[in-house]
């Protein structure tokens, strides 16, 4: 396998008035009471590390009394709106017990841990600068891939519930130590991620921009892989960008799928989930019709990416109709259309 990493820090693209309308539409637009700006207002940081001892790359940040006063009561209104669409009566059990900021990645999010006074019980949710690519991002997760997750926007802010799992670079590094059975599941999962990805062009999926769900089973367990990073929705203008079995950081993964996995059982995995993919467009035609009609017009990239993506797709489909493309909707359109027409060219995976 081979590294594949971004040209450079990816620019954030605005919300286009058509995407803007969209959202309202599907009340994924809200008032909050604070915008990600008013989070940047802290006095003091310190590192965060995990239990042992690792540097985990957040900083926990403290705020004098009167803004920590303020945006605690502010935050618990915006957890309230995004978990209970807005019923105030569960305000009154919940305290914030600590807010962590990521320097890294595009959106810089601030980390928020809310916990239920009644039982201690915690849960987190993320606070973030507003990025179309994103927000598009988290639409054809929700609409395309077996996974459902809420969020809000307004203005520059978006909010975004937390996705519960193991990271998956702590999962490769901790749990491929299993029976040959469920080695396979994994493997699977894997190709089904795989080609979810490359369907609808989201990109840069290493092992720690997504989560694995360990569910237990009547006599084993199911694994799913869910990505956590949506910031890479067709950007880069390298095909295999949106292929994670080309990222060398998820290859002992792609080395349990060369150990048990045919070429046969693989297309068998991959026309599986292209069957299922076909079926959520089918169920949700109408919203998925405007979301395209709104990506088709935004760029979301720059001309020589799109051009060089549309040429490299054009080649992996032997299409010609991709070299026509202006956009990276334009790419994702098409992409779908011929999954839709069975007509789909299968995800390179080597075994």
């Amino acid at each position: 396998m081979i590294g594949n990493k971004p040209s450079k820090k990816k620019q954030i693209f605005p919300i286009s008035n058509q995407l803007k309308e969209y959202l309202d539409q599907n009340n994924i637009t809200n008032t909050l009471p604070i915008q990600y700006e008013d989070m940047l207002r802290y006095m003091a940081s310190i590192p965060l590390y995990n239990k042992e001892g690792v540097d985990t790359h957040w900083q926990t940040v403290f705020y004098d009394e009167r803004e920590s006063e303020h945006l605690n009561a502010a935050l618990c209104e915006i957890y309230a709106l995004l978990m209970t669409d807005g019923d105030n009566s569960v305000i009154e059990h919940l305290k914030i017990d600590r807010v962590d900021f990521c320097v890294f990645g595009n959106t810089q999010p601030f980390r928020v841990r809310i916990v239920n006074m009644i039982n201690d019980n915690y849960d987190h949710f993320y606070v973030k600068k507003v990025d179309a690519s994103r927000v598009y991002g988290l639409e054809l997760e929700e609409l395309l891939s077996p996974n459902s997750l809420r969020y809000l926007v307004d203005r520059s802010t978006i909010i975004e519930e937390h996705i519960a799992g193991i990271p998956g670079d702590i999962f490769i590094s901790n749990h491929l130590d299993v029976e040959e059975f469920d080695q396979i599941r994994i493997a699977k999962e894997f190709i089904k991620f795989n080609e979810r990805c490359f369907i609808r062009l989201l990109g840069d999926m290493r092992s720690y921009n997504y989560i694995v769900d360990i569910t237990p089973d009547i006599e084993a367990v199911q694994y799913r892989i869910r990505s956590i990073d949506f910031d890479q929705q067709s950007y880069e203008g390298r095909k295999n960008f949106y292929l994670p079995q080309y990222f060398k950081e998820n290859n002992a993964i792609i080395d349990l799928g060369i150990k048990h996995l045919s070429t046969e059982t693989v297309r068998q995995y991959q026309l599986e989930e292209r069957s299922l993919i076909a079926r959520r467009i089918q169920i949700n035609q109408t919203r998925l019709n405007l979301l395209m009609k709104s990506l088709i017009e935004d760029p979301l990239s720059q001309e020589g990416k799109i051009t060089q993506l549309a040429n490299e797709m054009a080649m992996h489909h032997k299409n010609a109709t991709f070299a026509s493309c202006q956009t990276m909707g334009d790419i994702i359109y098409k992409n779908i259309n011929l999954l839709l027409q069975k007509e789909f060219v299968n995800a390179y995976f080597d075994i």
